[in-house]
């Protein structure tokens, strides 16, 4: 390893290092990963440095996303006993976890809808080949032109002005590391409409495919294509059940 990347690893364990003050409320965040399927986007409420930029720019809590490959496939690509999603990493790169990874923090499970097992199965295979590969720090600085141009630019013009990362393809953040994924099965997650031909029905709109170091991991929760899923929903909730204080108890805690 040259000096160059020695003090690149160095900068990224920096920004990963959680903030001490930053206060972790990870409740539900096991129900969640209990009710995950091959496929879903896990969204995260990181803590680290890094992840208070990401959350500033985009404006959203989430600042970083994985996908649920399952233990099977996860552990045929060489993951340790346990590792169960795909995610890049700023210091290790793409790499397989397993949940323990994102215990503690606020979590959003997102599901595409409509996916053949087929489908699924090139999706989870299309991003194991990527294990590996390198994050992509020069996306971030990218998106935060994109974001906050300095100068002002009219927006319509900012996209040609960003060098669009490292432009390696060895590369990748979290979000644009999953928005290619479900771009290689022709998912949507914020495509770009354009009209058909003049005079044609709505059903001949062209879905046009953004260019994926664009994506944040907001856009997963944005995206009219992915199912938010509620964990406490989906276990037969009852509000009659729910025992509430009585209007004295009320008072004495109020």
């Amino acid at each position: 390893m040259s000096a160059l990347e020695r003090c690149g690893y160095h900068l990224s364990c920096w920004l990963s290092t959680p903030r001490a003050r930053h206060r972790v409320d990870g409740s539900g965040d096991r129900e969640a990963l209990a009710c995950l399927r091959v496929g879903d986007v896990l969204l995260v409420e990181g803590a680290s440095r890094l992840s208070t930029v990401i959350k500033y720019l985009t404006q959203s809590s989430w600042s970083h996303a994985a996908l649920f490959v399952g233990p099977a496939a996860a552990q045929r690509a060489g993951g340790a006993p346990g590792s169960a999603f795909i995610e890049a990493d700023l210091a290790e790169g793409v790499r397989l976890v397993g949940p323990e990874e994102f215990a503690g923090y606020p979590l959003r499970v997102c599901r595409p809808v409509g996916l053949t097992d087929d489908a699924i199965e090139r999706l989870v295979t299309h991003l194991l080949r990527r294990v590996g590969h390198r994050y992509d720090l020069r996306n971030i600085l990218d998106l935060a032109r994109y974001l906050l141009p300095l100068p002002p630019v009219p927006s319509r013009f900012r996209r040609d002005m960003l060098a669009l990362g490292s432009g390696d393809p060895t590369r990748a953040i979290c979000s644009t590391l999953l928005a290619e994924a479900f771009q290689s099965i022709r998912y949507p997650v914020l495509p770009i409409l354009e009209p058909g031909p003049q005079g044609a029905s709505d059903a001949s709109t062209v879905y046009r495919r953004r260019h994926p170091t664009l994506f944040t991991p907001r856009d997963f929760d944005l995206s009219p294509y992915f199912q938010i899923v509620k964990p406490t929903l989906t276990t037969g909730f009852d509000p009659c059940r729910l025992k509430w204080q009585t209007p004295a108890e009320d008072a004495i805690s109020g």
